[in-house]
Formats: C-alpha cells, structure tokens, sequence
C-alpha cells in the first residue's frame, strides 16, 4: 500500500517557518524527520523554526551541523538536528550516537538520503522541492508520527478557517489523557487556548463487552465538553468562551482564562482559594441541570449518570492496578470477591445522597485563580467533559482532597466547611447526610486515583505520577475514619492496602 502524502504550497520564509511550528508541535520522543530538498530549498529555515518553536525562544541560534554534523538542543522534547551531507557511509551515524539520541529525544535529518536504509521506516519525509517562486512541501510516511504530523496540519487548517491561520503555535499543557493545548497568538488579538481533543479509543471490552470508558462513562468526543462548557457560561459560571469549533476533528479555540493556579510562590495550597472555589461548587449545587446539554444545533450531549457501574470499576483500578504493584502477583479472587463486596454495601448508603451536575476532576489543575476580578468570577473552570450526574460530594472531595496537592487537614476542613456553610445559606441542605457522602466519595476517588497512577506508570510509560501516591494513601485514610466506613477500612486494613510501600 502506498504511502499517504500530504502537501502543502510554500510561497515565502514565513510560510516554510509555519510549517516547522506546525511539525514541532507533532514531535515526540522517538520520532525522525527526514528534510530533503536541493540546496536553497529551505531546509535550514523549517529546520530553525522548528527547533526555535520547541525552544519557546524565537531568537535562538541555530547554527548549521554541516561541519559538526550533529547538533543537540534542549528543548521542551530534545532534539538533535543532524546534517548528514558529509557522510561517507550509513554506518557513520553509530559513531554520532543517533539511536541513544532517538531514545530521549527527537531527530531532524537533512540529507536523509545520506543515510539510505538506516533511519527508521517510521521517518517522516518531509520533501522542499521548487515551485513556482515559493516551494511545494511533500510530506510522507506511516505510524503514530505521521497521524500526529497529519493533525497538527489539521489544526493550522482549523485555525485558517477561525482566521487564526497566521498565528504563533506553541505547546501549553498536555495531560493524562490524549487532550493537548496550545496557547496561539495573533498580533492586535488576545491569545488563546488551542484545544486538541481526538475522539477517544474505546479500547477493549473489559465486561459485559463493554469497554472500560464505556462503563466508566468517560467523554468520547469533543461535543461533551462543549455542551457542558456552554450550559455552564449560561449559568454563570467562568468557563472558556468558545470562539470556533470543529466537533468532527476535535478542535477548539477557547478563550484563555489565565495561568495563575492554586498555589503560592512556594508550591503550597492557598486555603482563601480552595474555599472559595468551595462556594463555587456550593452555588453550582443550588441549581438544577438538565441532562440533556446541546453542544451544536442538532447535536445534543447526554451527561451520563454516576452510577454503580461507573463507581464500581472506578473502584476496582485499585485492585486491578495498585494490589499487583504492591504485592508482586494479581489478587485473588478471595480478595476481588470481598473488594465487591465491601463496596456495593457502602455504595448502598449513596441512595438518599443528593444528585447534581458534578465536573469529575474538579481539583486545582483545571481551575484558574483571577485574583483581579470578584467573587465566583475569580474562578475559572477549564476541564469539563468528563462531567456527570452523580454525589454533590464527589467534588467538594475532589477538591479539598486535591490529588496533586498535599492538602492539609486544617485546609481540608476548612474548604468543606466553606462549603457547608455556603449550602446552608441557600437552605435545605443535609448536613449529616453530605458528610457521609463525602467520604464514601473520598474514599471512592482515592482508591481509584491508587490504581490510575499505578497504571499510568506501568502501562503508559510516566512514572512521575507514583510520586504522588504516599498523598493519596493519607488521603483515603482520611475518609476511611468516618464511622459508616469501618467495614471497608477494616478490609483495607486487613489486606494492607493502606501501608506505606515503594513500588
């Protein structure tokens, strides 16, 4: 089957420099670009855009490898540029140590042809060739790199119909999901936030022939989050304006609504914040929500319930994930059975909690501190579709029990007792009731965030998120000394499920 191609008119040096933006923000570790072109084909100035773009430095010097032949930087993802010219043979590129620079960074070849039947058969050629008075680029290739490449061009298309097509890329945050962000700037224009969403891979049936998403009720595209996201700005909460939207592709250009977060110059939550988002949640709570949410005309979400199910193999990550990692073997099926068994007793106890519109990931990472403006305006939410109807609690827990966060108990209490208060202000509100909610939720979360971490390390390869874990244990030990939990702490106790380990 042949390759596919990509093409794409380069009239000047500004548009050859867009298009090393563009290939700069598809890079990852372990990829190969292969530039060939004659002499004077621009090379050198996609070359220098890129590396420039991954530096966030627009005035860096890039010198030319030609005599060095290989030239590193790093950036944001290393990248090695090699100028393969004065090559004599292939196997000259052992001695420039190309394979150990693929395994923690990026290459960019010029020359490739250099190099025949050396560079991995997942390279992306990017081919300059005369056209015109401008150049014609021809991209090509297959595998992971190449679709990423393909997208991010998507992307600046996506922007050129927005009339952003001229603007500044540059990364912003990714997370633990597929989601990507850009920041994209344009002169006489506030930046904005450039939202990559592919629709998600629902991955394999895990039971019932239903894959864990689907039981888990996670968003499989980007229509939730704009549903969501617009009945919230109708009910006055600071969410991201959208300003375009391709629901197909999964972009979205969104307002940006800052990058001051939850913390002090010195990395340590502000409890003025925390509590105040606190009372966002609280109004949030005193409203009612529809389920059914239009992200287009003709395009309505239905925000799902958050229900046994959903709870349940949330849950079970602890047990599918965290319990292998700790004690070197898959659980038994004693083990499994009482689990499933402690916890529908405990979820029993939801059936009388109240329901509402809850966010999921309500915690400081998607929430945006605006000191400058009042109120609940302060508070800017930016992560919504994951969103669901389930325990008002969850995202009080979620939040006073901030996951990458170490939350302190005085600090805790008094996020949720801003919360408390704020609720029974508007009346009607279940004290009693709410906190044994709190920590069946907490304790919930907590469980599964053991589990999600764990497998973000083993199966995803980001072992960053095991340092966390030691939080997330104090966390759950917390919500497990409420009284209604005494059955499930006496089981997570008895199977040492709450002891400090290494892994």
């Amino acid at each position: 089957m042949a390759e596919p191609v990509l093409e794409r008119l380069l009239a000047d040096e500004t548009q050859t420099a867009r298009l090393g933006e563009d290939l700069a923000l598809a890079l990852r570790v372990g990829d190969v670009l292969a530039l060939k072109g004659d002499l004077g084909a621009g090379k050198s100035t996609l070359a220098r855009a890129l590396i420039r773009t991954l530096a966030d430095d627009a005035g860096l010097e890039v010198p030319s490898p030609t005599f060095t032949l290989v030239q590193s930087y790093d950036t944001r993802i290393p990248v090695h540029h090699f100028d393969l010219y004065r090559l004599s043979s292939p196997d000259e590129l052992d001695e420039l140590g190309f394979e150990e620079a693929l395994m923690q960074g990026a290459a960019l070849v010029e020359w490739p042809e250099r190099a025949d039947g050396y560079l991995p058969e997942t390279t992306v050629l990017v081919e300059l060739v005369q056209h015109g008075e401008g150049r014609l680029a021809r991209l090509s290739g297959h595998g992971p790199a190449f679709e990423r490449v393909a997208r991010s061009l998507a992307m600046r298309g996506f922007l050129d119909g927005a009339g952003w097509g001229q603007a500044r890329r540059r990364h912003f945050i990714g997370d633990a999901s597929a989601r990507s962000y850009e920041i994209v700037s344009l002169a006489g224009q506030a930046p904005r936030v450039l939202m990559n969403s592919p629709r998600l891979v629902l991955g394999p049936a895990v039971r019932d022939g239903k894959p864990y998403a689907v039981i888990a009720h996670t968003a499989q595209s980007v229509s939730a989050f704009v549903a969501i996201d617009r009945a919230l700005l109708a009910a006055g909460v600071a969410v991201p304006r959208i300003d375009a939207q391709d629901l197909d592709q999964g972009f979205l250009l969104l307002e940006h609504l800052g990058s001051e977060g939850f913390l002090d110059g010195n990395g340590e939550p502000v409890a003025e914040r925390y509590e105040a988002a606190a009372e966002l949640l609280a109004m949030m709570h005193s409203k009612s929500w529809s389920r059914h949410m239009e992200a287009a005309p003709g395009v309505v979400h239905d925000v799902p319930p958050f229900d046994r199910d959903a709870m349940l193999i949330e849950a079970e990550l602890l047990i599918d994930w965290y319990v292998p990692a700790i004690s070197g073997g898959p659980p038994s099926s004693a083990l499994r059975s009482g689990y499933h068994s402690v916890w529908n007793a405990l979820l029993d106890r939801l059936q009388d909690s109240e329901y509402t519109l809850m966010l999921r990931d309500f915690h400081s990472p998607n929430i945006i501190w605006r000191g400058q403006r009042s109120g609940l305006d302060r508070l800017g939410i930016v992560d919504v579709q994951d969103a669901l109807i389930g325990p008002s609690a969850y995202d009080v827990a979620s939040l006073a029990m901030d996951a990458r966060v170490t939350i302190a108990p005085a600090i805790e209490k008094q996020t949720r007792d801003a919360y408390i208060a704020a609720r029974h202000a508007a009346g009607g509100f279940d004290e009693a009731g709410f906190l044994e909610s709190y920590a069946i939720m907490a304790a919930q979360r907590n469980s599964k965030i053991l589990g999600i971490f764990v497998r973000l390390e083993k199966r995803d390869g980001k072992p960053y998120y095991l340092r966390h874990l030691p939080r997330i244990r104090d966390y759950l030990r917390r919500a497990l000394s409420h009284p209604a939990l005494a059955d499930l702490r006496d089981f997570y106790n008895a199977h040492g499920l709450l002891e400090e380990r290494a892994l």
